[in-house]
């Protein structure tokens, strides 16, 4: 932006520095600054910059290509691309047919709607994604999170089952709904208002919840409590072991248990063998399915599946509660199993997207997901995102496109269509089993130890959510992680920091004198720094706050016998914008300093701050002579004679 003086520079007498005022910006018309404020919030990458100056029929290709990225890296795919997508595809497929089926479980629903889910939401991804690298399907947070919030609705999912299924699709479609919303709105900066602290811990505490909940059929207890916190879990538990746990299941469970971590440690100790803890849960499910089935241990109380639908997804499509009394539930579950979807996809496609160093559009993946999760609604799908333990094995497998996706989603196809009698013989202990190495992955004891080494609020946040989860329910974590993290932004908005400076030895520079001890104070000068915008939320504290630093530095002047503070430089440099409040706040600690025969200088203050001051008539009571570019012009102003020693 060019900058118009208000004066130009002038050179004090003799030996004096230029003393350049702070220049004014050129006025703007409303509507061009409103149109730059929204373009700034919606639009910063500028999408629509591809189409400039292209004729129309180049105009068409650019926006089909924007709706569905696989015509734009289609064009260059080969056979070299396809070996290694065809490979990672084989290898998630591997590990997400056993998943699927246990996941179901945790979402109260029967196997089937699992592997419904690896299949049609897939397809959609791989024409509509633009991560390369992340592996779709349901995942244990959100199925967790979903089961939950439905049998709230619904306590008995079996007794109720049609009722149950039809309102998981109908929160499966407004969680779509609610995802393709804020991509197509470009408002995904909301789900960033959940912090990476309370991600963490939320994560950890779901995992917790996740693998006590796998205890019922990893001990074989049929009599199991439907709650999610860890109390009523651990009574239920202990209260049926006398005479519920099956001591064969315990068998199945520990021994495939122990299979599936040496697998996983094997894996990480080194990544050449990622294929082995890929492999390791479909390994283990037909060994104990080929165990059960020779042994007939189902006849001594080992639990089994049973029966899986055979054939591909039935239509959903009136199925789906669009009027009646569980239709606002369904839209109420919906947008938080959305949300909570749409955050841990958008985390994972960022992290791998970082690692092959290229750009993920956030709001094309928000489109695209959300896409999945409507027409996956009305293929009989429930929720489905991306999963961390899938997509680190498709990037490990050397995936190079989505197709991988649809590679998997052929094997699940042909899973459906041909093999699930064969799953009939699978002990529910050996699904427990996958679940519980599958979720340990998610808690993260390094993040959490980082975060108390950061920030001790955060990790209040980490551990506000964690505990919520484990010792309540997964929504009150939630909840809990949500209202901590907007209580952090709360806080730092009404409460900004501010510091005194001073001036470093042989230099003009001045800083934080908590930073810098050696920083000395100027002589009846109070430098201010204000950290923060000032608005209505954090004015009066501001203006408060000042005026506390002078009485604690007319204290200090008292017991010292120093010189009385004259002047106070308020550096405004970190203020990058001031609202009415803020303005009503400046004049106020104006008046109030006059009152003191203090003199308020101002030092750097922005654009948008300089402007508004003009405009509220600010400037004129301040005196614009007292309104400098830098501190170090302000100090000279005041003490000329400091200057020339410095």
């Amino acid at each position: 932006m060019d900058i118009r003086s208000l004066s130009s520079s002038h050179r004090h007498p003799q030996d004096a520095p230029y003393v350049h005022k702070v220049g004014l910006p050129p006025k703007q018309k409303l509507f061009s600054e409103f149109k730059a404020t929204v373009k700034e919030t919606f639009f910063a990458d500028d999408p629509l910059r591809p189409f400039k100056d292209q004729p129309r029929s180049k105009m068409f290709i650019l926006g089909l290509q924007a709706i569905f990225p696989i015509f734009e890296w289609g064009r260059s795919y080969n056979l070299a691309k396809f070996r290694g997508d065809l490979i990672a595809g084989l290898t998630i497929a591997s590990l997400c047919i056993p998943q699927d089926i246990g996941y179901a479980k945790l979402a109260n629903l029967d196997p089937q709607y699992g592997l419904y889910s690896s299949f049609v939401p897939p397809l959609i991804y791989a024409f509509m994604g633009s991560s390369r690298d992340i592996a779709i399907g349901p995942v244990a947070v959100v199925s967790l999170l979903l089961g939950t919030l439905l049998q709230n609705e619904i306590n008995d999912p079996v007794g109720n089952a049609a009722e149950y299924r039809r309102l998981a699709f109908t929160a499966t479609f407004f969680a779509g709904i609610t995802q393709v919303t804020l991509g197509f709105f470009r408002l995904g900066f909301l789900i960033d208002f959940l912090s990476h602290a309370a991600i963490v811990g939320f994560m950890g505490g779901a995992a917790i919840t996740i693998a006590l909940q796998q205890l019922k059929g990893f001990l074989g207890i049929k009599k199991f409590t439907k709650k999610t916190d860890i109390v009523s879990v651990m009574h239920s538990v202990f209260a049926s072991a006398h005479h519920g746990w099956n001591w064969q299941t315990i068998v199945i469970g520990v021994s495939f248990l122990s299979f599936l971590l040496v697998a996983k440690y094997i894996g990480k100790k080194n990544k050449k063998f990622f294929w082995v803890p890929a492999i390791g849960p479909l390994i283990s499910v037909i060994l104990s399915t080929f165990f059960v089935y020779i042994t007939r241990a189902d006849k001594q109380g080992v639990q089994i599946v049973k029966h899986i639908d055979q054939g591909i997804n039935p239509s959903s499509v009136d199925q789906i509660f669009f009027n009646g009394g569980y239709l606002l539930k369904g839209v109420r579950i919906g947008i938080v199993a959305g949300m909570v979807a749409l955050t841990e996809a958008i985390a994972i496609g960022r992290t791998f997207a970082a690692m092959k160093d290229y750009q993920l559009d956030g709001n094309k993946e928000m489109v695209a997901l959300g896409t999945m999760n409507i027409v996956g609604s009305m293929t009989s799908c429930y929720v489905a995102t991306g999963s961390f333990s899938r997509s680190a094995v498709n990037y490990m497998a050397g995936c190079q496109t989505a197709v991988s996706n649809i590679v998997m989603a052929m094997v699940v196809f042909l899973t459906l269509k041909f093999l699930t009698p064969l799953f009939k013989y699978t002990p529910n202990a050996i699904l427990a089993a996958i679940i519980i190495s599958a979720v340990i992955g998610l808690i993260d004891f390094d993040a959490a130890y980082l975060i108390w080494k950061i920030d001790k609020f955060d990790f209040v946040a980490c551990m506000g959510a964690f505990f919520g989860v484990v010792f309540v329910s997964v929504e009150i974590g939630l909840l809990i992680a949500v209202s901590i993290s907007f209580a952090k932004i709360l806080l730092q908005v009404t409460r900004p920091r501010t510091a005194i400076l001073g001036n470093l030895p042989r230099t003009t520079v001045y800083r934080n004198i908590l930073q810098y001890p050696e920083a000395a104070k100027v002589p009846g000068v109070l430098i201010v720094r204000v950290d923060s915008a000032i608005y209505f939320s954090n004015s009066n504290y501001i203006k408060e706050r000042i005026l506390r630093w002078l009485i604690d530095e007319d204290e200090l002047v008292n017991k010292s016998g120093q010189t009385k503070i004259q002047f106070l430089i308020v550096e405004l440099s970190p203020v990058t914008d001031i609202d009415t409040s803020g303005i009503h706040a400046m004049e106020e600690l104006f008046r109030s300093l006059q009152k003191r025969e203090i003199q308020l200088i101002l030092a750097n203050p922005g654009p948008a701050v300089i402007d508004k001051l003009h405009a509220s008539g600010s400037a004129q009571l301040i005196g614009e002579d007292k309104i400098f570019l830098t501190v170090a012009d302000a100090v000279a102003s005041c003490c000329p004679k400091l200057v020339g020693e410095v």
